[in-house]
This record gives C-alpha cells, sequence and structure tokens, in this order.
C-alpha cells in the first residue's frame, strides 16, 4: 500500500543520501521509501477499536495502541535511533513481498548511520510525521506524512504506508492511515492529502476510498515491473 507517497521534499527527506532534508517538492522521492501501493486486504474500519493513551517508552512517546481483529495489541509510535537496524530490514523485507511497491526486496541502501540521520530529522521536522506500528516489539508497519514548508503549497501533503505481508487483513492500514489523517487534521493548517497507488491495486484503493480520498489523476506507465508497465492512480482527501 504504501500506500502513501509522501512528501515533498526529499533532499532533506530523503533518507537515501542526504542528512535531513526539509519537505520540498519531491512527492516521488518519498514513495521510494514506503509502498506507495502497497496491497492490502479489505478492511473494516468499525472492526477495530482504538485506545488513545499517551504514554512513554524505551522509545519515543505512543501516539496509540490498537486491538487487534486477532485480539493483538498494535503499539502506534515515534520511531528514534534504537529502532534505525530494524527499519531497514523491514524495508528491505516489505521490498520483495509486492510488486506495488516503488522498490523490490533488498534494494533499500541505507547505512545505520544514514537512517539514523533520517530518523532525528523527521522528528525534528515540524512539517513531517514519522510513525511506527509495532506488535510484540515487532515493526509491523512503517507510515509517514508531509507537508511542503513553501507557503504556497503549504497546505498540501502526501502520506506513505508500507504494512509487512503477514500482517495484512488485521487493521494494521486502517489504524495507521487513520492516526496520518487525525494529525493532518490536528495540524489545521493541512487542506489536502495526497497518495498514489498501483492501478489494479484494488484493495488499497478501496481502503483509500473508506477514509474519503477520491481519484483525481492517473500517472501513465508510472510502474515497471518485471517488464510490465503499470499506471499509478493518484488520490486526494479533502479535509
Amino acid at each position: 500500500m504504501l500506500i502513501h507517497g509522501v512528501l515533498t521534499a526529499w533532499n532533506i527527506f530523503f533518507r537515501s543520501y542526504t542528512t535531513v532534508l526539509p519537505c520540498i517538492d519531491i512527492y516521488r522521492l518519498l514513495r521510494y521509501y514506503f509502498s506507495i501501493s502497497k496491497r492490502l486486504e479489505p478492511e473494516n474500519i468499525s472492526s477495530v477499536r482504538i485506545r488513545k493513551d499517551t504514554c512513554m517508552s524505551r522509545h519515543n512517546e505512543i501516539i496509540n495502541e490498537v486491538e487487534l481483529r486477532d485480539g493483538r495489541l498494535l503499539v502506534i509510535r515515534k520511531p528514534d535511533a534504537e529502532d534505525a537496524g530494524e527499519i531497514i530490514t523491514y524495508l528491505n523485507t516489505v521490498g520483495g513481498e509486492s510488486d506495488n511497491l516503488l522498490f523490490g526486496k533488498d534494494e533499500f541502501h541505507l547505512s545505520v548511520e544514514q537512517e539514523i540521520e533520517y530518523i532525528d530529522g523527521m522528528n525534528r521536522n515540524p512539517d513531517a510525521y514519522l510513525i511506527l506500528a509495532v506488535i510484540n516489539e515487532t515493526i509491523v508497519s512503517v507510515a509517514q506524512i508531509c507537508s511542503s514548508n513553501r507557503p504556497r503549497i503549504a497546505h498540501n501533503s502526501e502520506v506513505a504506508i508500507s504494512v509487512k505481508k503477514e500482517y495484512w487483513g488485521e487493521g494494521i492500514g486502517t489504524a495507521v492511515l487513520g492516526e496520518l489523517i487525525a494529525y493532518a487534521k490536528a495540524r489545521g493548517s493541512i487542506r489536502t492529502v495526497s497518495l498514489g497507488v498501483r492501478a489494479g491495486n484494488a484493495n488499497a484503493i478501496k481502503l483509500y476510498e473508506k477514509f474519503g480520498f477520491e481519484k483525481v489523476g492517473v500517472h501513465k506507465n508510472y510502474f515497471h515491473v518485471n517488464g510490465v508497465y503499470y499506471d499509478e492512480i493518484l488520490m486526494d482527501l479533502t479535509l
């Protein structure tokens, strides 16, 4: 799903090779980080019960705790330096679990030091929000939302979400996307939340539409996977 594509500026945000960038206008680069169109099983939003608790852990602030359909507890929290190695492993794993992402298995080439720098930059950037979803200390989802610091387009944001395949269908995408949208609404200045999804990824599109996203355009032949070209569906949510 990565669901999103988040971001604007990946000169400061692209954990790939720069220091933390200030969201600028690179809505595309951001997608490399997350699975812009990660496939999700249909999710029943009403079946997910959310408890808003605020506390501290050995990492950062716990943003939310969600009881999943199977009874397990999903903890949504901010990342810190201790998570860098596991995040890299996670991204290199999910890249090989679907053809819906912008990268494949083991194609996320960042050192732990670079990832730490990225996490620190995201946590300090007032226009970005990076979160992890964890079950029993295992990262099962990574997501983020970012808006530009340029006044004329600062009301726009982009989201990106990925969920580990073995956890699809448990309501994790619903919980994490809901958290990003709640953040955008709380900011007050964000009017539009955007994302991109690979054409044919019906389950992800269905999830986005449940949250009110609408199709606004098509990026022809945006994905090239195993010799086949796929369009990218562009979707917006107006707050």
